[in-house]
């Protein structure tokens, strides 16, 4: 439902945000930074969320719609949907990265198993809180933020928490992006990231959003970069603390993750490759994939996950039985099979949404405030 469009006569009373997160709007470029960019063209083009102009029985049902694809939302227990739910996400695509900035009320999420096997999204997701707190449980390990703190996360991996009213921004890099140092990043999991990495790390987040409407086309790219750096640096970092043996493990991982990225089209991918390569056992290679269901699972969904974003990319022509067959699969039903299973659609309906919906995207649904989801945007990306 768009509110904007239409005469406007039976329009809701527009909601008032709280005092308390009133007092703190995204940040402005100053007036000299914008005089000196005047006649280069913006690269960036926001995508719009808000539940402000909807009837408040109609707002908190709306949030959970449009986060449904990431995580599945509920009120506090003290709060009713007719009460009304303030909501409200700004989009902005840096390539294959999607930064939001996010004025929320007090909702709590959870992201299960089986939403993990029917999604796609497995992104690795950098918090920074402006306002409010968050309480986040990975594992029965909790870990709590707060304003000014940078918080980590996979969403390969199954959560749960809550959120006070907050003022916040998100950034959610693909896994594709970081594998090379996924044994790492997935160490660093669900955990807040310290020492003075991470507040150059904040205060470059902090930066980039007062600039976020006028970086040029020539920027992006360098700012990517600087992104992905700067998050693998300070996982790094944040876990130098641990045990030796714990290091030992994610340097494992993290060989082990990039010889599968390596070579996850290769007929040789075997845990018996991988174990001559990587110069360990059948046990300790076992004993390493055993949070991700075990090394044939990790490698079979990553394959998948490979198939699920060729078929939505629409300059991918190939047929789907060669993708099948880049996955591994030597018969097609067999793929069919998998791909279904693993996200609730099959290939060929994949394909089809692509064909008949990607062409429809540009600039009308970006500046949209509803009728597209987190999902879409995550997708999107690229």
């Amino acid at each position: 439902m768009d509110t904007e469009s239409g005469s406007g006569d039976d329009l809701p009373v527009r909601q008032e945000w709280p005092t308390h997160m009133e007092r703190r709007r995204w940040p402005r470029e100053p007036a000299a930074q914008k005089e000196h960019r005047l006649g280069v063209p913006p690269a960036l083009v926001p995508l719009r969320f808000s539940t402000q102009d909807l009837p408040p029985k109609e707002q908190f049902q709306a949030w959970r719609t449009h986060m449904a694809p990431l995580v599945d939302v509920h009120l506090p227990d003290e709060k009713s949907p007719d009460d009304g739910f303030l909501a409200e996400q700004i989009g902005w695509h840096l390539g294959d990265i999607l930064i939001i900035q996010q004025r929320a009320q007090a909702y709590s999420f959870v992201r299960d198993q089986a939403m993990l096997r029917s999604s796609p999204i497995d992104h690795w997701n950098i918090g920074l809180l402006h306002s409010g707190r968050v309480w986040a449980e990975v594992s029965r390990h909790v870990t709590e933020a707060g304003p000014g703190e940078v918080f980590f996360s996979s969403l390969g991996y199954p959560c749960r928490g809550r959120i006070i009213d907050s003022v916040a921004v998100l950034i959610f890099l693909p896994y594709e992006l970081l594998a090379a140092n996924a044994g790492l990043l997935q160490g660093a999991n669900n955990t807040l990231l310290s020492g003075s990495l991470a507040e150059l790390l904040r205060n470059y987040i902090t930066g980039l959003e007062t600039n976020l409407s006028n970086l040029t086309a020539e920027e992006v790219p360098r700012i990517r970069r600087t992104i992905g750096d700067m998050v693998v640096a300070c996982a790094a970092s944040s876990t130098s603390s641990d045990s030796g043996q714990n290091q030992t493990n994610m340097g494992l991982m993290e060989r082990a993750h990039r010889y599968i990225h390596l070579n996850l089209h290769s007929d040789g991918l075997t845990p018996d490759v991988m174990c001559r390569a990587l110069g360990i056992s059948r046990t300790r290679l076992y004993q390493l994939f055993e949070a991700s269901g075990g090394v044939f699972n990790y490698i079979r969904r990553r394959r998948l996950l490979q198939a699920y974003a060729d078929l939505s990319n629409p300059a991918d022509n190939r047929p789907i039985a060669e993708i099948a067959e880049a996955s591994g699969f030597d018969v097609a039903a067999n793929f069919t099979r998998a791909f279904s299973h693993e996200f609730g659609l099959s290939p060929r309906e994949i394909r089809k949404t692509v064909a008949t919906e990607r062409p429809v995207v540009p600039a009308t649904r970006s500046t949209r405030r509803h009728g597209t989801t987190i999902g879409d945007w995550l997708m999107l990306a690229g």
